[in-house]
C-alpha cells in the first residue's frame, strides 16, 4: 500500500553513512596504491637478488641474507597493508549496504534465511517472515550463524513482556554505536556468515577421545628423547640402541593412538573454521562498556568463567591451526618425527576438557549480542519508528497509522484497534488489490517485530503478550492429496488449537475466509468459527469479498466492526488510496478489471 509521497530530505542516518562511505572509499583507494607499491618494492628486491647473483656469481651469496632479509620484512608489512585493505573493502560495502536499505533496494541482495524457516509454522510464511523481500532479509546483518539462529529465533517465537523489554533497553543502547557496528561488520577474513555454531556446539558436547595430562608429558618425554639420542648418536656414533629403542618406542606410541588421533582432527576441522572471527566478536563483548541491563548479562556471560572466553577461544584456533599444517607437504618428515599431530590433538583434547563445556554458553552470548546490532541497525536505519508498549494482560493490539515494515517508505498507515474493552474482529472488506491482505501482514508482522524487541512501524503501538496464527497463504498440495479448501480449514484448525494452548491470547489473521466453498457454507462456518475464536479471548482481522459476511458484525453485540478499503475505476484504470475506512465496501471492481483487459463480461 503505497501513496505517491516521498520522503522530503535525506535522513540523518542517510548523511552520515554516505560521509563515512565516502572516507572509507577514499581510504581502500590509498590502502590499493601502497598494496601496489609493496607489490612492486617485493619485485625489486627478488630481482635484485637475482641480479647480484648474475653478475657476482658465487661471490655474491655471502650477501644474499640481506635482499632475503629486506623481502621477509616488505613481505609482512605487505600482509598488515592488505589486511588493511581488506577491512577498508568490507566498510565500502557495509555502509552500501546500509544506503540501499535507506533507498528501499534491500531485495534479493540480502540473506533470506530460507534455510532457517520451520515447516507448518504458524504464520512464518503468510507473513514472509522469510524467503526473497523477506523481514529476516531486511534485519539480518548478523556475522556468524549463532547470530542468525538467533535473530530467526526472536521473529518465530513471541517473547514476555519483560523480556521484550530488557531487548528495547538493548537495542536503544545500541542504534547509536555506529562505530561498532562497523568494527563487527568488518571482523574476519570474508563477509561470508561464519562459525559453524551447530557443529560447534556438538563438538564440544561429545565425549572426550583423547586425556590425561600424564599421556601428554609422556609423549612429549618421549619424542624429546628421540630427538636428542638421534643427534648425540650422529655426532658420536654412540648410544645407537638407545636411539632405536626411543624411535621404536615411539613408532609404536604413534601407531596405538593414530586412530583416535584421526579422528580429534575429523572432528574439529569443521567446527574450527572462523574461530578468529568468533574471537574477535568475543572480546568486542568483553572489552565494550554497557549500561543496559540485558547486554551486561551477556557481558557476564563470556566473562564469568575465569579465563576471557576470547582467549580461549584464541588458543583453540592456534591449536586447531597447528594441527591442520601436519599437511604440509614440506613439513611431513619432521611433523613425524615429532608426532606433532599426536601432541596436538591431545593439546585439543585438554583445551576440550578445560574450556568446551563453556562453549554453548559463549555462543549463546555472541547469538544474542549479534541478535541485538541487527535490531540495533534496523531501529537506526529507520528513526521514525517507535518502540512499542508490550504488557501483560487481555489480548490487544493497538496501533495509529501502522504500516508493514519492508514496503517503502511511501506506504500508507492505517489505525487499527484491537482488544482492551474495544472491539475484538475486524472484518475487512474490499475489492481486489485494495489492501486487504497487505493490512493484515502489516499487523502480524509489526506485532512479531514487536515481540522480538524491535520498533514498529507505526506512529504509537500498545500490545499484549499474544501469539500470531494466519491463514493467509494456504495453497493445496499434489503431493499430499490436499484441495485448497482443506489446506485451509486444517490451518484454521491449528489457529483454534492455538487459542485453546494460549488461554484466548492469540492474534488471528484470515484472508478471503473460507473462500474454497459455496456462499452458504462459507457463511455458516464463518460465523460459527469467529464467534468461538472471540468467546476464546482471542482477537483478530478476517478479509473477505463476500458482502454477506459484513452483516456477521451485527450479530456479535459490538464486538466485530466492519471497516473496508475504496477504490475508484477511472479512464480504464483501477485507483487506491489504500485507507481504512468504516464500514462494509459498497463497489466491485472485478467486472470493470475484466472488461478493462479485453474479456466480453
Amino acid at each position: 500500500m503505497t501513496d505517491a509521497s516521498t520522503p522530503a530530505a535525506a535522513t540523518e542516518i542517510e548523511q552520515d553513512y554516505r560521509a563515512r562511505l565516502a572516507q572509507r572509499r577514499a581510504a581502500l583507494a590509498a590502502r590499493e596504491r601502497t598494496h601496489a607499491n609493496y607489490g612492486a618494492a617485493r619485485l625489486v628486491v627478488f630481482g635484485s637478488a637475482i641480479a647480484m647473483l648474475a653478475i657476482g656469481g658465487f661471490d655474491a651469496i655471502n650477501w644474499l641474507p640481506v635482499p632475503f632479509f629486506a623481502f621477509v620484512v616488505l613481505a609482512f608489512a605487505h600482509a598488515r597493508v592488505l589486511n588493511a585493505r581488506d577491512r577498508a573493502a568490507f566498510a565500502v560495502g557495509f555502509y552500501e549496504r546500509g544506503l540501499a536499505r535507506l533507498a528501499h533496494q534491500w531485495i534479493g541482495h540480502g540473506r533470506d534465511g530460507r534455510h532457517l524457516a520451520p515447516q507448518n509454522h504458524r504464520y512464518a510464511e503468510d507473513l514472509d517472515i522469510f524467503g526473497r523481500g523477506s523481514l529476516f532479509e531486511l534485519l539480518a546483518t548478523t556475522r556468524t550463524h549463532a547470530g542468525e539462529e538467533t535473530l530467526a529465533g526472536w521473529l518465530l517465537d513471541p517473547a514476555e513482556p519483560d523480556v521484550v523489554n530488557a531487548r528495547q533497553a538493548a537495542v536503544r543502547e545500541l542504534a547509536p554505536r555506529l562505530d561498532l557496528r562497523e568494527r563487527v561488520a568488518v571482523m574476519g577474513d570474508t563477509l561470508k556468515v561464519g562459525v559453524h555454531a551447530r557443529l560447534l556446539r556438538q563438538w564440544a558436547t561429545t565425549p572426550i577421545s583423547l586425556g590425561g595430562n600424564g599421556v601428554r608429558v609422556a609423549i612429549a618425554v618421549l619424542v624429546a628423547g628421540t630427538i636428542s639420542t638421534m643427534v648425540y648418536w650422529l655426532a658420536s656414533d654412540h648410544f645407537g640402541i638407545v636411539f632405536a629403542t626411543f624411535a621404536i618406542s615411539q613408532l609404536l606410541t604413534a601407531a596405538f593412538f593414530k586412530g583416535r588421533v584421526g579422528a580429534v582432527g575429523e572432528a574439529v576441522d569443521e567446527p574450527a573454521h572462523d574461530l578468529d572471527l568468533l574471537a574477535d566478536l568475543l572480546r568486542t563483548i568483553e572489552t565494550e562498556s554497557f549500561t543496559a541491563a540485558r547486554l551486561r548479562q551477556i557481558q557476564a556471560a563470556v566473562t564469568g568463567s575465569g579465563r576471557p572466553a576470547s582467549a580461549e577461544i584464541a588458543r583453540l584456533s592456534q591449536l586447531t591451526a597447528l594441527l591442520a599444517s601436519r599437511h604440509n607437504v614440506m613439513f611431513a618428515i619432521p611433523a613425524g618425527m615429532l608426532m606433532w599431530a599426536t601432541q596436538w590433538a591431545f593439546a585439543i583434547e585438554g583445551w576440550r576438557a578445560r574450556a568446551g563445556s563453556h562453549i554453548p554458553g559463549w555462543l549463546d552470548a555472541v547469538g544474542e549480542f549479534e541478535a541485538l546490532l541487527a535490531l540495533a541497525t534496523f531501529s537506526a536505519e529507520h528513526p521514525d519508528y517507535v518502540f512499542p508498549d508490550v504488557i501483560a494482560g487481555s489480548p490487544r493490539f493497538v496501533a495509529e497509522s501502522v504500516a508493514h515494515p519492508t514496503l517503502p517508505p511511501s506506504a500508507v498507515g492505517n489505525s487499527v484497534a484491537l482488544g482492551d474493552g474495544s472491539t475484538r474482529l475486524l472484518i475487512v472488506s474490499g475489492s481486489n488489490m485494495s489492501g486487504k491482505s497487505t493490512l493484515l501482514r502489516a499487523v502480524g508482522t509489526n506485532a512479531v517485530l514487536a515481540q522480538a524487541g524491535a520498533p514498529v512501524r507505526a506512529r504509537a503501538c500498545r500490545l499484549s503478550a499474544i501469539d500470531v496464527g494466519a491463514a493467509i497463504r494456504v495453497q493445496d498440495s499434489l503431493t499430499d492429496g490436499q484441495s485448497r479448501f482443506f489446506a485451509e480449514i486444517s490451518r484454521l484448525k491449528d489457529v483454534v488449537d492455538l487459542v485453546g494452548r494460549r488461554q484466548g491470547a492469540v492474534l488471528f489473521l484470515f484472508d478471503e475466509i473460507l473462500g474454497g466453498t459455496n456462499s452458504h457454507d462459507r457463511r455458516i462456518g464463518s460465523e460459527a468459527l469467529l464467534a468461538g475464536l472471540i468467546e476464546a479471548g482471542a482477537i483478530g482481522l478476517v478479509t473477505t469479498h463476500d458482502l454477506a459476511l459484513g452483516e456477521m458484525a451485527d450479530r456479535f453485540a459490538g464486538q466485530a466492526e466492519n471497516v473496508h478499503f475504496a477504490d475508484q475505476f477511472d479512464a480504464g484504470g483501477l485507483t487506491f488510496d489504500y485507507h481504512l475506512r468504516p464500514g462494509i465496501v459498497r463497489t466491485s471492481n472485478a467486472i470493470a478489471l475484466m472488461r478493462s483487459i479485453g474479456l466480453k463480461v
